[in-house]
């Protein structure tokens, strides 16, 4: 319930909105979320690495169709139903067929889009903005349940669920070290015209805590050298930053703040998962040569 001050024009008291941190957020609501995904995360991926399947054929889809919903209010006519069928195809072909199902599926999935959007409006009539439609579900495609499905790769390698462990790990902990490091001591703005929040200072404290992670996660969850660890850490700090502003630069496109309203304090799940996405291509790029 917001708290009520008085207005010292008028006297009578008026609402005052409930504070949020420097950095933006509810933060306790956005910890009390956070807590509540990472213990799903630890306990899958620790204690029955399998069920990551699951949890990506349940997330996914709901991150998709917030873009999705989000691109056609902006006047985009995206197939929805090719996107969401094939990012399930993406993630569960995984398990037979590695990454050849996993990229089957995409190729698939690009060519079922094409179509569907061609026929869409009917083949008597001129489709309408056909070129920009289709490169915006290829890109959907692409950047949600394509690099999601790197993540379901993991699973089938050694250690697979403390590989998937460590991405997040590693990625959650760079995302805590920025916002530490920004709120404390951030005062030189990276991209003020993408994302004003960002600092060059918080960069240093998300390279900081992401290498730690990766270090102790490869050293004491895979058993791998400590050094494997570093390239691990830099590769999905700098994934993971860009993610954040790739996603950032798409909502300022579209003249948003958030793509959902699912999770209190971070708004949907493609804003929770934003910087994952790309950080679990690279992590399963350098756990598959280095480890």
């Amino acid at each position: 319930m917001a708290k009520q001050r008085a207005d010292p024009v008028a006297g009578p008291p008026v609402d005052e909105p409930p504070k949020k941190s420097r950095a933006g957020r509810n933060l306790p609501a956005a910890i009390a979320v956070g807590v509540l995904l990472g213990a799903l995360a630890i306990g899958v991926l620790l204690f029955a690495p399998i069920w990551w399947l699951p949890v990506l054929a349940v997330f996914i889809p709901i991150a998709t169709h917030e873009v999705i919903r989000r691109l056609r209010e902006a006047g985009y006519d995206l197939p929805a139903i090719p996107l969401l069928l094939g990012g399930q195809a993406m993630i569960w072909l995984t398990w037979p067929w590695g990454p050849t199902g996993m990229l089957g599926a995409y190729g698939g999935t690009i060519v079922v889009c094409m179509v569907w959007r061609l026929i869409g409006q009917g083949l008597r009539q001129q489709p309408v903005n056909y070129l920009r439609d289709i490169s915006a579900s290829v890109l959907l495609a692409t950047w949600v349940p394509l690099f999601a499905a790197f993540s379901a790769l993991l699973i089938f390698q050694d250690h697979g669920g403390s590989r998937v462990f460590t991405v997040i790990a590693t990625v959650v902990f760079a995302d805590i070290g920025g916002y530490v490091a920004g709120v404390l001591f951030g005062k030189h703005l990276m991209v003020p015209t993408i994302s004003p929040k960002k600092s060059w200072e918080g960069l240093g404290g998300s390279l900081v805590f992401g290498i730690a992670a990766a270090v102790v996660s490869v050293t004491f969850l895979m058993d791998k050298p400590a050094w494997v660890g570093v390239p691990l850490g830099l590769m999905l700090v700098i994934t993971g930053v860009l993610g954040d502003l790739v996603e950032s630069q798409v909502k300022r496109d579209l003249g948003i703040k958030d793509m959902g309203t699912l999770l209190p304090g971070h708004g949907g799940i493609m804003d929770r998962i934003d910087a994952m996405l790309p950080s679990a291509v690279a992590g399963w790029m350098v756990l598959t040569l280095l480890a």
